[in-house]
């Protein structure tokens, strides 16, 4: 159960027959490599699609083909994908596919085995401030990876009010976490499921994007890793922003 008023910054998907659809197959654990890529791939294009939705337009006339005027809307925002590696990097081939002019970023974080995360590397253009950053993840579990990166942004002078953090999967935990820290920033999900299992796992989720998506793992249905976020945040100086 979430606290009264983070719900105004939570964009649930429209959970409709499609999406529920799609949704089911990639949870299936009888459904195949290549054709949890597929489903994942339209999900994720999906939810990217509706993400943008938050992004401010301006009226635009145009001229049709017939000479007549029609009046509509164009984008004036620049916009910034960054992905947390490596689960992350599934949304960069759906997000230029809708956004042609989309710069991407990368976000890598190292989870230990003592639980603390660590921030690896990060590479951002270098006018990421003045940007639309939608933060591409596709598990909200814990949140603690989800506010590394936010904060990575924060550091590098992006306004709260613009960041977008999109996840396949999201969990009451994580929505939590992340709201309390930053009750600013949006978060755009398809799915919030149940919580979190003793592993830290979302439940029913689907186990591990990333081993799933990229096929890193012996047996899809017994992933060797799992996508939470887990630990806390520690800076790297040589970190470039």
């Amino acid at each position: 159960m979430l606290s009264g008023g983070t719900e105004t910054r939570v964009d649930l998907v429209p959970q409709t027959p499609q999406l529920i659809a799609l949704y089911t197959v990639i949870r299936d654990r009888r459904t195949s490599r290549g054709e949890f890529v597929f489903y994942a791939d339209r999900i994720i294009r999906l939810l990217l699609e509706h993400a943008l939705n938050h992004i401010p337009l301006v009226p635009r006339s145009v001229v049709t083909r017939l000479g007549v005027k029609f009046d509509g809307l164009a984008y004036h925002e620049k916009i910034c994908g960054v992905s947390i590696v490596r689960a992350g990097e599934a949304f960069e081939n759906g997000l230029r596919q809708i956004a042609r002019a989309v710069r991407v970023g990368k976000i890598l974080i190292q989870k230990r085995e003592s639980g603390q995360a660590r921030l690896i590397s990060v590479r951002l253009p270098r006018d990421v401030s003045q940007r639309w950053i939608l933060v591409m993840d596709p598990m909200l579990a814990t949140g603690d990876t989800a506010k590394t990166a936010i904060q990575v942004l924060v550091k590098a002078g992006v306004p709260l009010e613009r960041i977008l953090f999109v996840s396949m999967f999201a969990c009451p935990e994580g929505i939590q976490a992340v709201l309390d820290a930053f009750p600013r920033v949006t978060l755009v999900t398809g799915a919030i499921d149940a919580g979190l299992t003793a592993d830290k796992f979302i439940t029913p989720g689907l186990g591990d994007f990333g081993d799933l998506y990229f096929g890193t793992c012996e047996d899809d249905r017994e992933p060797s890793f799992t996508d939470s976020e887990r630990g806390s945040f520690d800076w790297l100086a040589h970190a470039e922003v």
